[in-house]
C-alpha cells in the first residue's frame, strides 16, 4: 500500500509540474503583433511635405541607385516584399492599370514609379527582378529597388511606411506615396485595389500646379493642356478629354487675345491724340 501510495503520489506531484509548466511554455510564447491602422495612417500623413534622406539602393541589376537620381519628376513609391504571395502581387498589378492609364493621360515620361522590397535581406535585387517578370512589370518608368537592410528603418520611417511582422508574413496599410519633382511627399494614397483616378487626381493636382519650364515649347504647352482638359469617366474607369473644356479654354483665349488687341489700338489712339 505504501508503494501504491508513493507511486500515485508521483504521478499526482507529475501532473502538477505539467501543468504548472504549461501556462509557463504559452506565455514564453509571444504573441501575435497586430498593426494599428489608425496610427499608421497618421505616421503616413505627418511625412507629407517632408523630404526624405537621400538614400542609395539597388535597381534590378545590382546597380546602386539614389532616390535623388528621380527628382525633377513625379515619383510614385510603393513598399512591398516578395515573399507575398497574394496581396502585394494583386495591388502591384492594379497598380500597373493605373499606371499604364495615367501614362496614357499625361506621358510615361513624365514620371516615374519604383517598388522598394522591405524584407532584408530577402528582397535582393535578384527577388525583386523575378517580382517584376511574374507580374508582367516592364515599363521603361518603372524600377524596383532594393535597400540594404541597415537602412530599412530609417527609409521606411521617412516615407511614414508602418509594418509589423506576423505569422503569415507583414501586415502593413497598403499605399502608394507620391512624390514632387522636388522630392518632397506630396501625398499619401491609400487602398488594396487602386484606380486610375486615385492616382491621376493628385498627378493633376501636382502637375497643374507644377512651375512652367524656362524655355516653354509646344510639347510642354500641348501636355498641359491635356492635363487641363481631361475628366475621370467612372463608367470605363479612365480619362477620357472633356471637349467641352477645350471650347472653355479656347473662348477664354480668343477673348483674352480680344482684350489685348482692344486696350493696345486705344492706347496707340491715345498716344497720337496727345502728339496732335
Amino acid at each position: 500500500m505504501r508503494v501504491l501510495s508513493t507511486v500515485r503520489a508521483g504521478l499526482l506531484l507529475t501532473f502538477i509540474v505539467g501543468t504548472l509548466g504549461m501556462p509557463a511554455a504559452a506565455a514564453s510564447t509571444p504573441a501575435e503583433s497586430v498593426l494599428d491602422r489608425a496610427e499608421a495612417i497618421r505616421i503616413s500623413q505627418a511625412v507629407i511635405g517632408q523630404q526624405p534622406a537621400n538614400f542609395t539602393l539597388l535597381d534590378r541589376r545590382g546597380k546602386p541607385v539614389r532616390l535623388s537620381d528621380y527628382r525633377g519628376k513625379p515619383l510614385l513609391v510603393s513598399f512591398i516584399y516578395t515573399g507575398c504571395f497574394q496581396v502585394c502581387p494583386t495591388t502591384t498589378r492594379m497598380l500597373h492599370e493605373a499606371v499604364q492609364d495615367l501614362g496614357r493621360l499625361v506621358g510615361f515620361d513624365k514620371f516615374n514609379v519604383v517598388s522598394i522590397g522591405f524584407n532584408q535581406p530577402f528582397d535582393a535585387p535578384e527577388a525583386m527582378r523575378a517580382f517584376a517578370t511574374q507580374n508582367g512589370i516592364a515599363a521603361s518608368n518603372w524600377e524596383f529597388l532594393s535597400p540594404h537592410r541597415s537602412i530599412v528603418e530609417p527609409l521606411t520611417r521617412d516615407f511614414g511606411f508602418s509594418y509589423v511582422a506576423n505569422a503569415a508574413g507583414f501586415d502593413h496599410v497598403l499605399s502608394v506615396t507620391l512624390l514632387d519633382g522636388e522630392g518632397r511627399i506630396y501625398s499619401q494614397i491609400y487602398g488594396d485595389s487602386l484606380t486610375p483616378n486615385q492616382l491621376g487626381e493628385p498627378m493633376r493636382e501636382l502637375m497643374r500646379g507644377a512651375p512652367l519650364p524656362p524655355t516653354l515649347n509646344l510639347d510642354d504647352l500641348i501636355e498641359r493642356v491635356k492635363i487641363l482638359c481631361t475628366v475621370y469617366d467612372p463608367k470605363t474607369g479612365q480619362y477620357r478629354y472633356d471637349y467641352g473644356l477645350f471650347m472653355e479654354l479656347a473662348g477664354g483665349t480668343m477673348f483674352f487675345l480680344f482684350m489685348f488687341g482692344y486696350l493696345g489700338r486705344e492706347w496707340l489712339q491715345q498716344r497720337r491724340s496727345r502728339r496732335l
